[in-house]
């Protein structure tokens, strides 16, 4: 794998391949066939985000090293309405979409570490490791 991967997300099948390509680099760097599951679903439940709530965004993946191991970094950015109240977007069953609400609190779940930042009018990134075992 060379550098980052940059997937322009526009729509579903924009979600395929940035989970394609997940589960793809996660196996190149050695993760599970159980881990790299994982890390398509949080890519696909990010992704889903950006094509239901900013038409618009990036899924980026690359690998990560730290403290001697190897992972995965997977950043989803928008320029989308943003998000008003990310303690609440992150409660389990909290949609302002009528979904399940498992979105963000499912990625955080299953990936190691989880960082968003979101300005209401400008986007929001979410940015996620998980680190392999």
């Amino acid at each position: 794998m060379v550098g980052e991967i940059r997937v322009a997300i526009n729509s579903d099948q924009d979600i395929v391949s940035a989970r394609q390509k997940g589960r793809v680099v996660a196996n190149e760097l050695g993760f599970s066939s159980g881990d790299a599951t994982l890390i398509a679903t949080a890519i696909s439940e990010l992704a889903r985000n950006i094509v239901s709530y900013a038409r618009k965004g990036q899924i980026t993946i690359k690998k990560v090293n730290g403290h001697n191991r190897e992972g995965i970094a997977v950043i989803a950015a928008d320029e989308g309405p943003g998000i008003a109240d990310i303690r609440q977007a992150l409660r389990d069953g909290f949609s302002t979409s009528g979904s399940l609400g498992l979105g963000l609190p499912g990625v955080r779940r299953l990936m190691d570490e989880f960082e968003i930042t979101s300005q209401p009018g400008k986007g929001t990134t979410v940015a996620v490791k998980k680190w392999r075992q």
